[in-house]
C-alpha cells in the first residue's frame, strides 16, 4: 500500500502534486489545510482521503487526531507534534514545523513530509510517500517538488 503524505498545504500547493500522487492507495493531509475545498482537488483523484485539523484550520468536525492501522502497524496522526509519545502506537505523523523528519525516539518513529508550500529556508516544497505491506518494514520516501 502507498500512501501519499502532506502537511501544510496553506490554501494552495503546486498543480503538479495532484499529478505526482495519481497512483496513491491513500492520501494523508497533517493538517493546515486552510481552504478545505483543496481537499476536493485529492478526492477528485480517486483515492480516499483522511485529514487531522491544523491549528490554522477552522473545520470542527474534522478530528485534531486520528488513530489508523495499516497491516500491524499502528499510525497517530497530528498536525502539532505532541510533547510525548503516544500510548500504543507505532508511528506518529504529524506537520506544523514545515521541516521533514523521520527519527525513532522512545521506540516510536517520527515523520515529518515537510511542507508542500511554505517550506523552511533550509527545506525545498516536499511530500512523502509512506509504504506498507505485509511481512514488509515501513517504507519513508521524501519527495522534493
Amino acid at each position: 500500500m502507498r500512501i501519499a503524505v502532506i502537511a501544510d498545504t496553506h490554501d494552495r500547493f503546486p498543480h503538479i502534486l495532484l499529478e505526482r500522487i495519481s497512483g496513491a492507495d491513500e492520501i494523508w493531509h497533517l493538517g493546515d489545510v486552510c481552504a478545505p475545498e483543496l481537499l476536493g482537488k485529492f478526492t477528485s483523484i480517486g483515492p480516499p482521503v483522511q485529514v487531522v485539523l491544523g491549528n490554522n484550520d477552522d473545520v470542527p468536525h474534522w478530528p485534531k487526531i486520528l488513530r489508523l492501522q495499516r497491516e500491524s502497524i499502528r499510525f497517530h496522526l497530528e498536525h502539532i507534534p505532541p510533547a510525548r509519545p503516544p500510548r500504543d502506537c507505532d508511528v506518529v505523523l504529524h506537520g506544523h514545523t514545515h521541516v521533514p523528519r523521520d527519527e525513532q525516539v522512545h521506540g516510536i518513529r517520527w515523520l515529518n513530509p515537510g511542507c508542500i508550500t511554505r517550506p523552511s529556508r533550509s527545506y525545498p516544497p516536499s511530500f512523502a510517500w509512506l509504504t506498507v505491506g505485509p511481512g514488509k518494514p515501513l517504507g519513508w520516501s521524501l519527495v522534493t517538488i
